[in-house]
């Protein structure tokens, strides 16, 4: 299914600009939809003549859909599409006609010109329509919510004709909550409650307002309610703005141990503000699934942070027992093991800093190259370098791949670079990450003096390399081939699954 920005590239003539605001419309209309208790079908003008492409679609949560088939990519033209000529070729409103049949469901046609004002702020020209379809196959005579509902939805669409909806989109904010069936409020150009639906006043109930709320003044209740003081005039403020003209962010007002958040909305029809529309969520139990989280996060952390300093405490007490070893072997398996300790210690110095069970690996793996090119006892000067990008990888795969790569990064440079004639040489190790079809590739190639003649790529190998299989074909799951470069050195190759066990 082609995207909004595709078809509209590909069908019309549109500037970027005038894209970016159907976007915006597309991300925000589901409101227009649920007051309206109507389908809204985004309809742009093609080449071809008289014809029209709708692009975007949204059904309503409040009511039955006029269309059970999607009618994104569907291209209309001819006397089914008089509604839209209209409103695009004259710009404005069009609500007359009889009902129209889409098989056994009976529908109420309307369309909405859209426009983007200008840098001014004034009107611009219509670039879209949108088609208010309405299912009547259920029509009865409406509530008080119904008739505050479409009374509202009358003057989003004025302002969808106006180009001051939708709003513009806060930086980092969304638009899944709240919505029309959380809870709604409706002020006059006063400030004044006119209008609270059920869900709305039980909101503001938990909050600690017992009385109803119609004919409140709103900014003063809000900053009244709220057990911060500062937060309490932040959302007095934010209400106020609203009534102004202004679309302010979202803010959450706390009271007695609940939490409700608040969206605010100017009604602006004609360019003449009448009031505000506020949207009300009660989201206390999800933020305090937040706070337990939050805890949680923070606790998991901790653990990481201890344990990485409990690894240190092993890694210097065994460096501190290899100093006083005189045995060189014992000496030489003392240093190894204080090299697999601290690099274990790195991924969970990272997984302590990290929001979740996840790290960067990228910088881990640099880290554990410098310290094997450092430890290296021959005289040779190795380069290490890092091709691709390991991304982020869970904690179970990042514990175990970085034991995998200190052992391959540390033989190589001690053993693919020996001295010789006491002369030191120069020399590469070139680490490679990509993925590919859920699956990680790694690969290892130094240009040293390579394997063994008689090496068994199975078996062969100290307790290094019996690690690294271990490791690879238990823990992670993977394979591995060792074997010797096409030239000259070494060339190992990981293959790891990344799906979950």
């Amino acid at each position: 299914m082609s995207t909004l920005r595709d078809l509209v590239e590909e069908h019309t003539s549109l500037q970027p600009a005038d894209i970016d605001h159907l976007h915006r419309l597309a991300g925000d209309w589901q409101l227009l939809s649920d007051l309206s208790f109507a389908d809204l079908l985004l309809w742009v003008p093609t080449s071809g003549p008289d014809t029209f492409l709708c692009v975007a679609q949204v059904r309503p949560t409040t009511a039955p859909t006029a269309y059970q088939d999607d009618q994104v990519g569907r291209s209309v033209s001819g006397p089914e599409i008089a509604h839209l000529t209209i409103a695009y070729q004259q710009g404005r409103i069009w609500r007359e006609g009889d009902p129209v049949w889409y098989g056994d469901v009976p529908a109420r046609h309307e369309a909405i010109p859209v426009r983007l004002r200008d840098e001014e702020g004034e009107p611009g020209e219509v670039i879209g329509v949108i088609g208010r379809d309405t299912n009547l196959s259920t029509a009865r005579t409406p509530s008080q919510l119904e008739l505050n509902y479409l009374t509202t939805a009358d003057d989003l669409a004025q302002m969808v004709a106006d180009g001051t909806f939708p709003p513009a989109r806060h930086r980092g904010e969304t638009t899944s909550a709240p919505r029309v069936g959380d809870g709604l409020i409706r002020l006059d150009a006063s400030g004044k409650v006119t209008y609270a639906s059920p869900n709305a006043q039980s909101a503001f109930r938990r909050l600690g307002f017992a009385s109803h709320l119609v004919g409140e003044d709103l900014a003063a209740l809000a900053a009244r309610l709220a057990d911060d003081p500062l937060e309490g005039t932040d959302a007095s403020s934010r209400i106020l703005a609203s009534l102004g003209g202004e679309a302010p962010t979202r803010k959450e007002i706390e009271a007695r141990g609940a939490t409700v958040l608040t969206r605010a909305l100017p009604l602006m029809p004609a360019g003449v503000p009448i009031g505000a529309l506020v949207l009300v969520r009660d989201v206390t139990e999800v933020r305090l699934r937040d706070r337990a989280l939050v805890t949680k996060d923070a606790t998991i952390r901790e653990i990481h942070h201890r344990v990485k300093n409990n690894l240190q405490t092993v890694a210097a007490l065994l460096r501190l027992q290899a100093r006083r070893v005189e045995v060189p072997a014992a000496k030489t398996a003392l240093e190894e093991s204080v090299r697999r300790v601290a690099s274990i210690a790195l991924v969970h110095e990272t997984l302590s800093m990290s929001s979740d069970e996840a790290v960067e690996f990228d910088g881990i793996v640099d880290r554990v190259a410098s310290a094997a090119a450092e430890v290296g006892t021959t005289a040779a000067s190795v380069a290490m370098r890092r091709v691709g990008t390991f991304g982020v990888l869970p904690a179970e795969i990042a514990t175990s791949l970085v034991m995998v790569l200190n052992e391959l990064l540390t033989n190589a440079v001690e053993h693919g670079f020996p001295e010789i004639d006491g002369e030191g040489g120069v020399g590469e190790v070139v680490v490679s990450a990509s993925r590919h079809r859920k699956e990680l590739h790694v690969t290892v190639v130094d240009d040293g003096q390579g394997l063994p003649a008689d090496f068994d790529p199975e078996r062969g190998g100290k307790l290094g390399l019996q690690i690294v299989r271990a490791l690879v074909t238990g823990e992670l799951r993977g394979t591995i081939d060792l074997r010797a470069g096409e030239e000259r050195g070494t060339h190992a190759e990981i293959v790891v699954p990344l799906t979950k066990r």
